[in-house]
């Protein structure tokens, strides 16, 4: 999956959990654009993935910043990522960990509804190089249960 696919799907998800684009008379599109700001997303969430062919397992990602944006970091297999950062858009969370790898940087990706207190079901992606290395099923768990 391309980043451009990737961002494919991430609309169709909010589509999905938006009920579609509103036409009401009347409606301020820009009203609604970010997810209701008593939706607070700031703590640290388990994350599983699976369906992976490299990056099944459990880890956990921290948010911290306000109800919108922020910085995230990320601990996984072992690894500890400091440096990320998270929006919520559209009624959609987007994460994005920094990877460090030999020469460039790559990135974590993890996209899932944000309509409710806990992110829905989404999709992980680790782009490499500007292309889809790996991908997979994103489940969270409670917050701060990590």
């Amino acid at each position: 999956m391309r980043l451009t696919q990737l961002i494919a799907a991430a609309a169709a998800l909010a589509m999905v959990t938006t009920g579609g684009p509103a036409v009401a008379q009347g409606y301020d599109a820009n009203a609604d654009i970010f997810a209701p700001t008593f939706h607070s997303y700031v703590g640290a969430w388990p994350v599983t993935i699976t369906n992976s062919q490299f990056s099944n397992g459990t880890g956990c990602l921290t948010l911290n910043g306000n109800d919108l944006t922020g910085q995230a970091s990320l601990v996984f297999g072992g690894f500890k990522y400091p440096y990320g950062s998270y929006i919520v858009l559209n009624h959609i969370l987007m994460v994005t960990i920094t990877e460090p790898l030999y020469g460039q940087n790559g990135d974590l990706l993890f996209v899932a509804p944000a309509t409710r207190v806990h992110p829905g079901e989404g999709i992980f992606e680790d782009a490499r190089g500007g292309s889809n290395f790996d991908f997979g099923s994103l489940a969270f768990g409670a917050r701060n249960r990590c």
